[in-house]
């Protein structure tokens, strides 16, 4: 790695659409670098203050509401700015009065972000930059401890969701404050189980990931544990999808649409949930997805593979970690793996041109 590059900041990630290596703008950098370097060893009741909960909504309120009041004219080039793609919005964006009326944008996704037919595959939840990894040491995505820690993930009073997801693989889906914040259903299935993990709102930064053990387990968050295999489901097993608040996240709206964003409903035990529909809504900033699978029941793409491990991109989590960890922006809807019959996948291995494997 070029040390000038390393000094610089500089984070890149690999556009799937393209292979291309990509640079990313990080929100706030500078600042929020400083706030987990400086001011959490010099002042750590500062610190402790500026991640809670209130102080995380003061500066939501600020950025998304305040900051343009009721006459936020400078749509247009705020999204252009952001490289946000006004087009497929489905309300018109003259409405659109706040920076808060972008982020909580709904969007065509029928139209803009297909869907696999496939029943067996299991899809992004959100338009991110995506990382895999295990639990298990003998696999090659092994990550264990990185990002957070399994049983503080899913709450330490749940023993049961802790045997069964202790050796299995997991996704990462980083949302940056420029992308559609809904949340879509990654598979098909009923809801076993609903809770929310209280907690504080550490940022979503990677510099921040790297510097605070564990952030995501330590973050509030909300766990929907999902189970595929019934009659009409991916058949998967059973797969926990966390959704992981963090600043100037001012919440997360369950919202649950079986057809475009109609009759929202929140989730609850026994609700059959369709793969790709909207689930919930990230309050504006940014926030993480982190989806658990039971061991030898998926087979991510091996595309997500492959560009994991590239060395042509400067990645804050390989320079962090002291291997390539290279992030995918990948889009809501789209494929990123296959169910599997214990080490074995239910369909042919390739899928859309990329070969499917089991981590």
């Amino acid at each position: 790695m070029n040390p000038k590059l390393i000094s610089s900041g500089l984070h890149q990630y690999i556009d799937r659409e393209t292979a291309g290596v990509r640079s990313e703008q990080l929100y706030g950098d500078r600042i929020v670098n400083y706030l987990y370097s400086a001011v959490r060893e010099k002042a750590p009741l500062l610190f402790k203050a500026l991640t809670s909960s209130s102080v995380s909504h003061l500066v939501g309120l600020w950025n998304y509401d305040v900051t343009f009041g009721p006459a936020f004219s400078g749509v247009p080039s705020f999204c252009r700015k952001l490289g946000i793609n006004l087009s497929e919005c489905v309300d018109n964006p003259l409405t659109f009065d706040s920076p808060r009326h972008v982020f909580e944008r709904k969007i065509r996704y029928w139209q803009r972000r297909p869907m696999e037919p496939d029943a067996f595959t299991i899809v992004a939840p959100a338009d991110s930059k995506l990382l895999l990894g295990s639990l298990r040491t003998s696999s090659q995505l092994f990550l264990k401890g990185k990002f957070f820690d399994v049983y503080e993930l899913l709450g330490q009073e749940k023993a049961l969701w802790h045997r069964t997801f202790q050796d299995g693989d997991f996704a990462i889906f980083r949302l940056t404050p420029d992308e559609y914040h809904y949340n879509h259903t990654p598979v098909s299935g009923v809801v076993v189980d609903y809770y929310e993990v209280d907690g504080t709102y550490h940022s979503c930064n990677p510099g921040p990931i790297i510097s605070v053990i564990t952030p995501y387990s330590k973050n509030k968050r909300v766990v929907t544990v999902i189970d595929t295999d019934v009659p009409g489901g991916t058949q998967a097993g059973l797969v926990a999808m966390i959704e992981i608040v963090a600043l100037m996240i001012g919440g997360i709206d369950q919202c649950y649409s079986e057809r475009l964003y109609d009759k929202p409903q929140r989730m609850e035990k026994e609700l059959f949930v369709k793969k790709g529909q909207p689930k919930s809504l990230y309050r504006p900033g940014s926030s993480t997805d982190v989806l658990l699978f039971q061991r030898g029941r998926v087979g991510f793409c091996q595309d997500l593979h492959l560009n994991q491990r590239r060395r042509d991109a400067v990645s804050r989590y390989s320079l962090g970690f002291g291997r390539p960890a290279v992030e995918t922006a990948v889009k809501v809807r789209s494929t990123i793996g296959q169910a599997l019959l214990g080490e074995q996948p239910r369909k042919a291995d390739n899928h859309g041109g990329l070969s499917l494997r089991a981590s």
